[in-house]
C-alpha cells in the first residue's frame, strides 16, 4: 500500500502551525518550532547515528516559505534562516504521527543539556571606551559595570 500524500497543506502564520491534510483521512497540526528541531537536513540530523545537533532557542521560529520538491516533498524556509531540509510526505506524516513522544524527547533533551526553546539574548558591546562612572563607583571597580557585566558591554 502507497504512503499517504498530502490533500492539502495550510500555514497559519498567526499561530505559527502548518496544518497538514493526508489521503488516508489523517490531518496533523505541526508547530513551526517541532518543524524546525526535527529538520530532516544533516545540519540537524547528522551524517548518521549519535551525529544529532540539539536545536535551542527555536521558540519564536516561523516558517516564511513553502516550497514544492517535485511531487515528494516540500522545503520549508524558516526565519532563522534555516532552508536546507526536504520534508516528503512520508517524513511529514511520520512526524504527525509521532508528533508527542518526539516533543517529549526534545524536551527531555533540552533539559538534560541545560538548554532552552528560548531565543538567546545578544548583548552587544557598546561602543563607549569605559562604563559611566557611577556604575564604577557602585562596584568598587574599574573593570566590572554594574550587575557584574563587564566594563563597557550593556545588560539587556
Amino acid at each position: 500500500m502507497a504512503a499517504p500524500t498530502p490533500t492539502e497543506i495550510t500555514l497559519h502564520q498567526a499561530s505559527r502551525i502548518l496544518e497538514v491534510a493526508f489521503s488516508d483521512g489523517k490531518a496533523f497540526r505541526l508547530p513551526c518550532e517541532f518543524l524546525r528541531v526535527h529538520s530532516p537536513s544533516a545540519e540537524v540530523r547528522g551524517h548518521g547515528p549519535g551525529q544529532e545537533v540539539l536545536q535551542t532557542g527555536k521558540r519564536d521560529v516561523q516558517i516564511l516559505a513553502i516550497e514544492p520538491v517535485g511531487t515528494y516533498a516540500v522545503k520549508l524556509v524558516f526565519s532563522d534562516g534555516h532552508d536546507t531540509g526536504l520534508y516528503s510526505w512520508e517524513a511529514l506524516y511520520q512526524l504527525g504521527r509521532e508528533q508527542d513522544a518526539l516533543w517529549q524527547r526534545y524536551l527531555q533533551r533540552l533539559e538534560e543539556a541545560g538548554a532552552s526553546r528560548d531565543p538567546l539574548t545578544v548583548v552587544r558591546q557598546s561602543t563607549d571606551a569605559a562604563p559611566p562612572s557611577d556604575a564604577r563607583a557602585a562596584t568598587g571597580s574599574p573593570s566590572a559595570g554594574s550587575g557584574g557585566v563587564p566594563a563597557g558591554w550593556k545588560q539587556l
